[in-house]
Parts: structure tokens; C-alpha cells; sequence
């Protein structure tokens, strides 16, 4: 399967009703077993890749590493590859757009793109990110990739506005996303059904949802219709606990 087609596959992946579900992954060794429990795709988590690598999350990984562990995983697993790109290692979105070719090279056909200030506070004015997915979106398009840019909003993360306020910034935000060429829009730190719900009804865009503690059950997420459901730091938490305790 060519790299275009695994993105045109990955992304019809995003139904309502049927969600896309990623076990997110670290390594080549786990995109493996992952991949051998029989998931449709594979994700990164920039967290657990960080943490394997005995770094702390939020881009002090250098990317020359995140390039390597992604070109592993490639290099293993046949199924599409999606890798979280945090806010894309850059500033400079000329940067930017080489940071996301460069993973393209290595066969990725997604990426995670979050809307926080990486190393700063507070996230990135909704013209500004929407003008980097821009950059994401013709960095792609001229390698001829249908790269899925999976836009993330951080407004439901850590001590933000109560997110039956922060739901009409969101909304506002998915609008922008969409237009500047993005895929699909991820809401995690969003618990409540009834917001998730309006964030699908209202997005234009396939939503992700992370599994949390407090979150819908799965079926209910796809009822309401959910198109992706990601794992995120979780399953490396509990694999290094078994660790822990064997050893």
C-alpha cells in the first residue's frame, strides 16, 4: 500500500458512529504489539515517546529523536502511521512546514497539531494557529500527501475556563481549523456528554475525544458520534506500572 493510499485510508477510518480507536504507542515495539492486537492504525503519543526516552513532554525531546522512533515504527507496521506532533517543534512556520515533510518522508500520513504555546503560556490566538495549519496543510499538498492534520485544542486541559464557556471558543476555533486545511479537530480534557456532543454537532470536523477518567463509556461516545477515541499517555503509564512490579 502506497503512502497515499494509507492516508486516504486512515482518514475514511473517521466515521460517526464506528470510531477510529488508538492505542497510542511509544516505540517500534509496541506500534508493533499494538498493530498485532489488530488496530487499524497506529498513534504516537508525544508523552509516552518522550518519557521512553527519558525526556519530559512538551518538545524536549529534540526532533532529530521523534524523526527516529517515528522512522522505527514506519519501518515495522504496515497499518497507517499518525504521530504527535505537538505545536510542530517550531515557531517559524517555514520550519514548521520542514518539520512536517520530514516526517512525511518517513511515511506518516497523520499528525497530532495542539494549539498551545509549547514553550510559553496560554495557546496561540485562533488566526495565528489556523494560518500554521495553513503552513501544515501546502507543506503536504506539495509533497502530493493527503496528510490528516488532526487539530488539537488545549482549552479543556489543566485549569482553563469551565468548558461550558470554553465550548464556544472551541467551536470558533474547530471553524478556523477547518478552513485553514485541517482534518479533524481533538478536544481532550472534554468530559461531559453533552458538551462533547455539541463540540460534534457543531465542529464540521470528525471530533476526537481522549479516554479519560469521567469520559462517556465507548459506546455512548459513539453514539453521539465520536469519529476517534485516542488512549494518549495511558497505556505507557500501565505498561512501565507492570514493569515495575515484575521487576
Amino acid at each position: 500500500m502506497t503512502q497515499v493510499e494509507k492516508a486516504k485510508l486512515f482518514a475514511s477510518l473517521h466515521e460517526k458512529g464506528t470510531p477510529l480507536i488508538l492505542y497510542n504507542v511509544w516505540d517500534a515495539g509496541s506500534a508493533k504489539a499494538v498493530q498485532d492486537a489488530g488496530a487499524k492504525a497506529v498513534a504516537t503519543s508525544s508523552w509516552a515517546v518522550a518519557e521512553a526516552q527519558g525526556y519530559r513532554d512538551g518538545e524536549d525531546l529534540p526532533f532529530s529523536n521523534v524523526e527516529q522512533v517515528a522512522a522505527r515504527i514506519a519501518a515495522v507496521v504496515d497499518v497507517p502511521l499518525t504521530v504527535d506532533f505537538e505545536g510542530g517543534y517550531s515557531e517559524d512556520a517555514d520550519e514548521l512546514a520542514r518539520n512536517v515533510s520530514r516526517l512525511l518522508a518517513l511515511g506518516v500520513v497523520g499528525i497530532n497539531f495542539e494549539d498551545r504555546v509549547v514553550k510559553g503560556p496560554g495557546l496561540n490566538a485562533i488566526d495565528r494557529q489556523a494560518r500554521r495549519i495553513a503552513a501544515i496543510r501546502e507543506a503536504a499538498d506539495n509533497l502530493g500527501v493527503p496528510l490528516f492534520i488532526n487539530a488539537r485544542t488545549d482549552l479543556f486541559l489543566g485549569r482553563g475556563p469551565d468548558p461550558a464557556v470554553a465550548i464556544a471558543e472551541a467551536l470558533d476555533r474547530a471553524k478556523a481549523y477547518g478552513e485553514a486545511g485541517a482534518s479533524g479537530f481533538f478536544v481532550p480534557g472534554l468530559r461531559d456528554e453533552g458538551l462533547i456532543r455539541r463540540a460534534v454537532e457543531g465542529a464540521g470536523l470528525p471530533v476526537n475525544v481522549m479516554v479519560t477518567e469521567g469520559i462517556p463509556a465507548k459506546l455512548r461516545l459513539a453514539e453521539i458520534g465520536v469519529a476517534r477515541l485516542s488512549h494518549g499517555a495511558n497505556p505507557y503509564v500501565k505498561a512501565t506500572a507492570t514493569l515495575k512490579e515484575a521487576a
